[in-house]
């Protein structure tokens, strides 16, 4: 079994391979290739990666390429982690709203927008080499912003799904919480990639027991620190929202915050020169605890358990990844892209029946969605308006004045990535 990664010299991808040496009878991994045009980094990682598998015993051959062709060549799966612009990019997508009062994050809001009119068009191209290479391969797209990456790849007929690490986040705290295997614990998760809501806790399968009232009145203080939320916003809501419905929520004093610390960009590409100067050590031979600081966590878990779904029917049955929408959440386009648990097996992720949606969350659900249809129509044909359309779209954004300014100021600090500017 082949396996490529597109984004190969990340910083990530330790995780990556440990997870696919740890977990090898699940994925069984003969040869596993690192694709990445930064080489310098790409043999640093990929050097990492293979004293990883020698020192689990790991019998599969890691090889690096930065030719993409070469790399996805005869792959039975790519994996796709891979950052336009790196992190100078992501610097900037966290700053300029905020000249505009606006949040300044990667993957939503106008920050997100700009990451997504860089990559799709990458990530499509990339695309169209698997499909030449291997139309039977399979793309996992763990590439932010997964909902419109994974959106772009779906409409363009790729064998696609997308995977975000937030779901089996919350699995593995609420299981410490109660007191119960992971396995055991079985989400319903619903919403779009960055903006769900955990409706249900259930224990011993999807129609276990519902142990979320429990949850929420034994652990909601230790919830709601994490999700710097206020404990009686989820003690109201019923529910536990994903730590990126902050930036809805409390939108106003998160502007304020982040116009007075240094950004999460700057923080990462600190973390990132330190992780590679520990790479580059021989001695050094399982990924190291500053890892788990980078963000990510269980990734490698996810996507091996998606891999083997996809390619043996082995992993697990019931997974919650990124995919079309087909009548799921029946207020939304069929190819809306959800996140939700799907049944996951070798012709693809088919998402469960779901309960209907509270207008609550619904109506923040149905408004996202319809930017994220303007912002992969912007990202797909380019054009200043139909940047400014999806801007004014977005709910942490929604006036014509601001959406005028983010316009020029995403257009002026990404003209080199855009081909149509």
């Amino acid at each position: 079994m082949k396996l490529a990664v597109v984004g190969g010299g990340s910083t990530y991808t330790p995780e990556l391979v440990d997870g696919f040496a740890r977990l090898r009878d699940t994925l069984p991994v003969t040869e596993l290739v690192l694709v990445d045009p930064a080489a310098d980094r790409l043999e640093v990682v990929g050097a990492l990666a293979r004293r990883i598998f020698a020192r689990q015993g790991h019998p599969g051959r890691i090889t690096t390429t930065s030719d993409v062709d070469a790399g996805v060549d005869g792959a039975d799966a790519v994996l796709l982690q891979l950052r336009v612009g790196g992190q100078a990019a992501r610097l900037k997508d966290e700053t300029w709203p905020l000249e505009c009062g606006c949040v300044g994050q990667e993957t939503t809001g106008a920050g997100g927008l700009a990451k997504a009119l860089r990559t799709v068009p990458v990530v499509l191209d990339i695309a169209e080499r698997v499909r030449r290479a291997n139309p039977r391969a399979w793309i996992i797209d763990f590439t932010n912003p997964v909902g419109i990456v994974t959106r772009s790849l779906l409409r363009a007929g790729h064998r696609a799904v997308g995977l975000c690490n937030v779901a089996i986040g919350f699995q593995r705290r609420f299981a410490a919480l109660l007191g119960a295997a992971p396995s055991e614990i079985h989400l319903d998760h619903v919403g779009l990639n960055h903006l769900t809501w955990e409706r249900g806790v259930r224990i011993g399968g999807p129609d276990g027991t519902d142990v979320l009232p429990k949850l929420l009145a034994d652990h909601g203080d230790a919830l709601a620190e994490q999700l710097r939320l206020p404990r009686a916003l989820l003690d109201r809501l019923g529910v536990v929202p994903s730590y990126y419905l902050r930036y809805f929520y409390a939108h106003d004093a998160v502007v304020a915050e982040l116009g007075t610390k240094p950004s999460r960009a700057a923080e990462v590409a600190a973390m990132e020169e330190r992780l590679l100067a520990l790479y580059a050590d021989p001695a050094l031979d399982e990924k190291p605890a500053l890892l788990a600081r980078r963000g990510g966590a269980f990734y490698s878990e996810a996507a091996v358990d998606l891999a083997a779904s996809l390619l043996r029917g082995g992993g697990s049955p019931v997974q919650v990844v990124n995919v079309r929408n087909d009548g799921t959440l029946p207020f939304l386009p069929d190819d809306a892209v959800i996140e939700t648990p799907a049944r996951v097996g070798r012709e693809g992720a088919v998402p469960l029946a779901a309960e209907p949606l509270d207008p609550l969350f619904a109506g923040l659900v149905a408004q996202v969605t319809a930017y994220e249809d303007l912002a992969l129509d912007a990202a797909v044909r380019g054009g200043r308006d139909r940047v400014f359309r999806a801007l004014l779209a977005h709910p942490l954004i929604g006036q014509y004045e601001a959406a005028e300014g983010l316009t020029d100021r995403l257009l002026a600090h990404n003209r080199d990535h855009l081909a149509w500017a």
